[in-house]
């Protein structure tokens, strides 16, 4: 077996790197995903049960796929999940008892 000095194997080495980088500008560019706007969700709950009352959530875009910003009626909530967001909401609107049981 012969020897490689330094100099021979960075020359190598630089060779490589060259060849890899013709080979990636060759390459056609890749596809990137659209950019998504920044209101992801819109949630609208309206209640006709007593008096009417209609509340919006807006999910709006972070950083993370499945975290959103989310407002209600324009006033900031919390960053939470679509699970999260329906949970918020459940416990939001409590349950209305029926005329049968209202004694009406």
């Amino acid at each position: 077996m012969y020897r490689r000095t330094r100099k021979y194997t960075a020359a190598c080495q630089a060779a490589m790197q060259a060849g890899r980088a013709a080979a990636r500008m060759a390459r056609p560019a890749p596809t990137y995903p659209a950019e998504l706007p920044d209101l992801r969700m819109r949630i609208t709950v309206e209640r006709f049960d007593g008096a009417e009352v209609r509340h919006v959530f807006e999910l709006h875009r972070t950083r993370r796929c499945d975290v959103y910003r989310v407002t209600i009626d324009g006033t900031p909530w919390r960053n939470a999940g679509l699970s999260g967001v329906l949970e918020g909401l459940r416990k939001a609107c409590p349950r209305v008892l029926s005329a049968r049981h209202q004694g009406g």
